[in-house]
Order: C-alpha cells, then sequence, then structure tokens
C-alpha cells in the first residue's frame, strides 16, 4: 500500500495544476491593495483553491511577491495549516497529547489505521481521509478525543471508530 501511496504522489506531482486555478490565485493577489504583508494570507487562499501547496504554487506565489522560494517553503513547514501534499476530502486529527495517551488514544489510532488501511501522516487510497496527529486539542476533559474536519469526537472508544467513519463515507 505504500508503495501506491507513493506512485501516486509521483503522479500528482507529474500533473500539471489547472490553469484556470492558477488564475483564480492571480485574481485575487491582485485584488490585494498591496502585497507587503500578505505572505500567509496569499498562502491561505492558494491552499483553499489548490487544497494543498505543492512546490509549483509555492513557486508561483514567491515570484508573484517577488520573495525566494525558500521563504515562502520556509513559512508552509513552519504553520502545521499548510501542507504540502494533497488531503483526503475529510481530515482527521487524533490528539496525542498527555490526557489521550493516558486514555488509551493508542488504542483509537489502531483502530483508525485498521479500518482506513493508512497510517498516521498518510491519506487514503481513495482520497477520502487523511490522518494527522495533533499534540494537543485542548480539551483534555474529553480525551481520548479525535476530530474530524471541525466536529470534535470525545471520550472515543475503539468500537466507536467504524461508526464515526460512517458519518464521513
Amino acid at each position: 500500500m505504500a508503495e501506491n501511496l507513493k506512485e501516486q504522489e509521483k503522479n500528482d506531482l507529474e500533473k500539471p495544476l489547472p490553469k484556470e486555478k492558477y488564475e483564480e490565485l492571480e485574481d485575487y493577489i491582485d485584488s490585494l491593495p498591496s502585497l507587503e504583508g500578505r505572505l500567509i494570507q496569499i498562502l491561505h487562499k492558494a491552499q483553499q483553491i489548490f487544497g494543498y501547496l505543492p512546490r509549483d504554487v509555492q513557486l508561483f506565489v514567491a515570484r508573484r511577491l517577488g520573495i525566494s522560494g525558500a521563504k515562502v517553503n520556509g513559512v508552509i513547514t513552519f504553520y502545521s495549516y499548510f501542507t504540502q501534499k494533497p488531503r483526503g476530502e475529510h481530515t482527521i486529527s487524533i490528539c496525542t497529547g498527555t490526557a489521550c495517551f493516558v486514555k488509551g488514544v493508542g488504542k483509537i489510532i489502531e483502530a483508525l489505521e485498521h479500518e482506513l488501511d493508512t497510517s498516521i501522516g498518510s491519506t487514503t487510497e481513495d482520497m477520502k481521509f487523511t490522518l494527522k496527529d495533533v499534540r494537543c486539542v485542548g480539551a483534555c476533559g474529553l480525551a481520548p478525543l479525535i476530530v474530524v474536519d471541525d466536529k470534535v469526537y470525545g471520550r472515543v472508544k475503539p468500537e466507536e471508530v467504524e461508526q464515526i467513519l460512517a458519518e464521513y463515507r
């Protein structure tokens, strides 16, 4: 399975991104009154348009702002909101903070990985789900918990994982 995902990522890198999306991003950039201090705002819009920030998009933004590609990439890799790989339709964030760890989040992770046939940091082959771990959600009283998109599921038991995923399939 890991080989299939690597092959898919390679194919994604080889496919040119739609010209219309670049035009939409360019129109957005042109609509801004000033480009000074707008890198993060533009990256948010670019990720909204493309779904992720591949190297070509990063270089496009860098050229438009007159800054280096390294600076753009540095911002993208610093902020966990940004992603350089395509994400699934739904993002499942698994809290791995101390409270969730103590309350058994490891079993939740095993159940999710088994049910989705993928691992943390990866996306399912059908591009439906992306699994990612987060250090703390700040809702320790609900441990262990997961967040699917923006919906929080607290006090999750491994046997509830299949039912939770069914809501999104």
